[in-house]
């Protein structure tokens, strides 16, 4: 005979709200619940704020799922083993296949560093090199904006992280979402999902960080300043470009070469003229599943044991940090080169070599406008932003050259 009370029973025990709320006897099992409202309110953020939704949804779905208690889609266990020497499944991708769970699988993918490489061919084949080109000196402003990426680095050791984590912490500065999460998860992969977090948070909120700052560091004449239009760029020069910068860039740093080498291989299918469809291909289709692909793994890695922390606190402060002094870095860049061309250079455009691209170049735009209706800085400020590309790869690169190994 069938006991239907028994089978009840049987079903609650089991359930994912039997497990939340035995957790709340054990030390930290409140950590569950407080992941689910943080992932709930990312979703507003993302949905109702439009704070970066392409990712951020992805990122709190991420979050959602990996907390519910018995739905074993992630299970940090195996990764803390993977990554522990002394374990017999140090590096064994076998074990997590036969033992993960869905989003265990996905993570594999940032684990081997193929979702941020492939974002970046995305955006390569996005990318119009052609106002760095025509303005070879703005690589420069992307050189300087990685200085909040050095300075949030030194921060980062003084309060107490070690290298690795440091170099993980410092590259938000560069406003760079796939570089941060390609370097963080090759030196410190517990510091994933609030390093990505940060990341993508501030690059939603450039509009509202940079323009004080701005303001601040450059005066109104010097905001006014009108630039001449650019020269125009041959399509043999646009082909060459991405060729020659991976030789330089993968020869120089070649820790650097996934990153660089599918950015340029991007922007190679969308110059030749000859392979448009596999462009249309890596902008549209690829980056929408890696980008589907990316979030939700990068969200897993929110586990509320690893999230909870001062840590994590301590890295939206850095991250702030480090992004506010990279816009710093840039402006203070551009100063410098309206100085030195007799104020033929707008220093605004020097807080576009963060890699935001084009948000950044957008906001330098807006500012000018403001102080001249007539002044369209856009072209201009597009030139140290896609610098500002290049740079934090080679930023990361550099870092992971010296922490990794």
């Amino acid at each position: 005979m069938i006991n239907v009370g028994e089978i009840l029973l049987d079903l609650w025990n089991n359930s994912g709200f039997a497990k939340m709320s035995a957790g709340f006897l054990s030390e930290g099992g409140w950590q569950n619940l407080a992941m689910i409202i943080i992932a709930c309110g990312l979703l507003y953020l993302a949905i109702v704020k439009k704070f970066e939704p392409l990712l951020l949804c992805g990122i709190a779905f991420g979050c959602l799922l990996t907390n519910l208690p018995g739905a074993g889609l992630y299970h940090q266990e195996l990764w803390d083993n993977f990554m522990n020497s002394e374990s017999e499944f140090y590096h064994s991708y076998g074990e997590i296949m036969k033992h993960g769970g869905l989003l265990d699988i996905f993570y594999i993918g940032v684990k081997t560093s193929l979702y941020p490489c492939l974002i970046f061919m995305g955006v390569g084949a996005m990318t119009d090199f052609g106002p760095l080109l025509s303005n070879p000196k703005s690589l420069l402003l992307g050189a300087a904006a990685q200085f909040g990426v050095f300075a949030a680095f030194f921060g980062a050791v003084c309060m107490g992280f070690d290298g690795m984590e440091a170099a993980s912490i410092g590259i938000i500065g560069g406003a760079d979402g796939p570089t941060a999460i390609f370097l963080t998860s090759q030196l410190a992969p517990h510091l994933l999902g609030a390093i990505a977090v940060a990341a993508y948070s501030y690059m939603a909120l450039i509009p509202l960080i940079q323009p004080p700052f701005m303001r601040l560091l450059t005066t109104p004449k010097e905001r006014q300043i009108k630039m001449v239009q650019t020269r125009t760029v041959s399509k043999s020069e646009k082909i060459i470009f991405p060729i020659v910068v991976t030789l330089f860039v993968a020869l120089l740093l070649p820790d650097t070469a996934p990153l660089i080498g599918c950015l340029m291989l991007g922007n190679l299918f969308k110059e030749t003229g000859v392979t448009d469809r596999l462009s249309d291909t890596v902008q549209n289709a690829l980056m929408n599943i890696i980008t589907i692909l990316l979030s939700t793994a990068v969200g897993a890695t929110m586990v509320g044991s690893n999230f909870l922390t001062i840590q994590t606190l301590s890295i939206v402060v850095l991250g702030v940090f480090a992004f506010i002094l990279s816009t710093v870095g840039g402006l203070l860049g551009g100063k410098v080169m309206c100085l030195l061309t007799g104020g033929k250079v707008n220093p605004l455009i020097g807080s576009a070599g963060v890699s935001a691209v084009p948000m950044a170049a957008r906001v330098a735009n807006v500012e000018g406008q403001k102080s001249n209706p007539s002044n369209f800085l856009l072209m201009h400020a597009m030139g140290p932003n896609v610098a500002g590309v290049i740079g934090s790869a080679i930023a990361a690169g550099f870092l992971l050259r010296v922490f990794g190994g």
